[in-house]
């Protein structure tokens, strides 16, 4: 229980996690508090951000292979070595560079995918000259909203799916690299283009809703009725 007296009479105050049980969340954020953070905080919520949704897309190519943890306990690295993921500086890099990150302990020394970070950065910078960024060419795939299903459990969230499998292939067309089916669902995920959080978990719309909801009401001085 939360003794202090400062949030007692306030119901605009944040939910003390501590308070009760924790909440139910996707079984595949485990225990890893890095991969806890992500799942509550980050997979699955609508991303707007043309830097944010480079880094995202090079980061699930550089996935391909290897658990998602593994590159979530590298991102910071990543951003380190590739500039913050500035497509016009990695778009740019010569031999001599893809050589120095080729030796790089910060991330996955792997030619192809080091590699690809640099033809996904000449293709970012094609798209933004094309479709106005990543922003509006991704969102557009979905008609501007996300798609929100409603799984049951993990065992039923598909690997890829028909509209993931025409975005590979686009952007495969485009130039991208590391965009399979598979791959590109997994962004589709990560980026909020799809939300994927189960039923029963927390961060599911559903239960934001009702969230929302229930404080709007909470803090509300005017009628309901209004």
């Amino acid at each position: 229980m939360n003794d202090d007296p400062s949030r007692l009479d306030d119901p605009s105050a944040e939910p003390d996690m501590n308070d009760g049980p924790p909440p139910t969340r996707c079984d595949w954020a485990g225990a890893d508090p890095l991969m806890v953070a992500y799942h509550d905080e980050e997979w699955g919520r609508p991303v707007h951000d043309e830097r944010q949704l480079f880094e995202m897309l090079c980061l699930e190519g550089a996935q391909a292979g290897l658990a998602w943890s593994t590159i979530l306990h590298r991102r910071e690295g990543y951003r380190e070595a590739y500039e913050g993921f500035d497509a016009e500086r990695i778009a740019a890099y010569d031999e001599t560079r893809q050589a120095q990150l080729l030796a790089d302990t910060r991330i996955i020394r792997n030619r192809a995918k080091i590699r690809a970070f640099r033809e996904n950065a000449v293709a970012t910078l094609r798209i933004r000259a094309e479709a106005g960024g990543l922003d509006a060419y991704l969102w557009e795939v979905v008609g501007g909203e996300p798609i929100v299903n409603r799984w049951a459990r993990s065992a039923d969230i598909p690997a890829t799916t028909p509209l993931a499998a025409t975005l590979a292939r686009d952007l495969r067309r485009r130039g991208f690299r590391f965009t399979g089916p598979v791959i590109v669902y997994a962004y589709m995920q990560s980026v909020g283009l799809v939300n994927d959080h189960l039923v029963g978990c927390f961060c599911h719309p559903d239960h934001q809703d009702r969230l929302d909801r229930s404080d709007s009401l909470g803090r509300s001085t005017d009628s309901p009725l209004r």
